[in-house]
């Protein structure tokens, strides 16, 4: 009777249990840091923290919440700083980071070859689709993420450069003896002018010219005005150095590998999305950025084709010694350099300087 009775109970509990909602069978909360070194002001910043990681979350949701994902953000610096935030999510530090190509030339510099490479093309999508063509084509450009332990989600493109100063620039002339912040690479396109290049960064931009340190600055027009440098170098002289690729958003390799299947497709996905997003949102706000600014009392001045050859070929030919100095490396800097200046060729871009000839 009593083992009746037992039996009977036994079978309730699991009529009970097997009528409950069940967990996925794997299912898993992961706890990630997403960082990058320039604060939210800075549009790859907020994507990241507006685009990426809630359509990451809304995808998992829309897969049936077989996983989440708990996130830590730290931007501006908190937990990795500039030219960093490769390594950190290198050693796990981060999980998430937006990479600044320009601050990694010594561990990156394939990534670098729109910076080696000024007076290329204005427009953001070419540059980006052109690097994301080099990355496809050209194993040892990807390398550079894998050998640092990440996978890369997605390219951030800059809207064209132009130079900031607190005196008037007209021509290329009017740059001598003056020093400009020029963060990286970028100091390459001062060369040959009589410019002193100052090493800086976006962070610095504002406080340096108005404290002296230097006069002006190399920049884009979106942090120009994001940043309000034009408070301290009012004067802005549009030379169109060209949009440049900056860097990406990565994850770090054992994290990703730990991911299901799903999962990683949708950080790849995400990824793929973001910088869309990004390169469009750099586009549409960069002429809001200038009228912002001339709004505000900057005054400002379109260099001329002419003017901008005149300054191209005042410098010595940057983009070819920068491809012949990796060769030295063993790396593939002339293929990389060619495949930059073709796909911009191919994409309609008119250069006022063939440096491949």
């Amino acid at each position: 009777m009593k083992i009746a009775k037992i039996s009977v109970m036994i079978l309730v509990m699991l009529a009970v249990t097997l009528t409950m909602p069940m967990a996925p069978a794997h299912a898993k909360t992961y706890k990630l840091t997403a960082a990058a070194g320039h604060p939210p002001i800075f549009l790859w910043v907020t994507l990241t923290r507006d685009f990426f990681i809630p359509e990451v979350d809304r995808r998992l949701a829309e897969a049936g919440d077989k996983d989440k994902i708990t996130w830590n953000q730290a931007y501006g610096g908190t937990v990795a700083k500039l030219g960093g935030v490769l390594e950190a999510v290198e050693e796990g530090i981060v999980d998430v980071g937006f990479v600044g190509t320009i601050f990694e030339a010594p561990k990156m510099p394939l990534h670098n070859v729109s910076y080696m490479t000024p007076f290329g093309s204005g427009d953001i999508f070419k540059v980006v689709d052109t690097m994301s063509d080099l990355q496809e084509k050209i194993p040892a450009v990807a390398n550079e993420w894998t050998k640092y332990n990440q996978v890369y989600l997605g390219g951030v493109g800059l809207d064209t450069y132009g130079i900031l100063t607190n005196f008037p620039v007209n021509t290329v002339d009017d740059i001598d003896g003056h020093k400009i912040a020029a963060p990286g690479p970028s100091a390459n396109w001062i060369k040959g002018t009589g410019a002193v290049a100052v090493a800086a960064n976006l962070n610095t931009y504002y406080n340096g010219i108005k404290t002296g340190v230097f006069e002006g600055t190399l920049t884009f027009m979106t942090a120009g005005a994001a940043i309000k440098v034009y408070e301290v170098a009012p004067h802005i002289c549009m030379v169109n150095f060209g949009a440049q690729f900056a860097g990406g958003l990565s994850v770090n390799k054992d994290v990703f590998d730990d991911f299901p299947d799903y999962m990683q497709k949708i950080f790849l996905e995400v990824g793929a999305q973001y910088a869309d997003k990004l390169a469009q949102a750099q586009a549409d706000k960069a002429a809001g950025a200038m009228k912002a600014m001339e709004e505000a009392g900057a005054k400002v001045l379109y260099l001329s084709d002419a003017e901008r050859k005149r300054w191209a070929e005042k410098l010595p030919n940057v983009p070819m010694n920068w491809a012949e100095s990796m060769e030295q490396k063993g790396l593939p800097g002339k293929k990389v350099l060619q495949g930059y200046l073709d796909g911009l060729r191919q994409r309609g871009t008119v250069l006022v300087r063939d440096w491949d000839k």
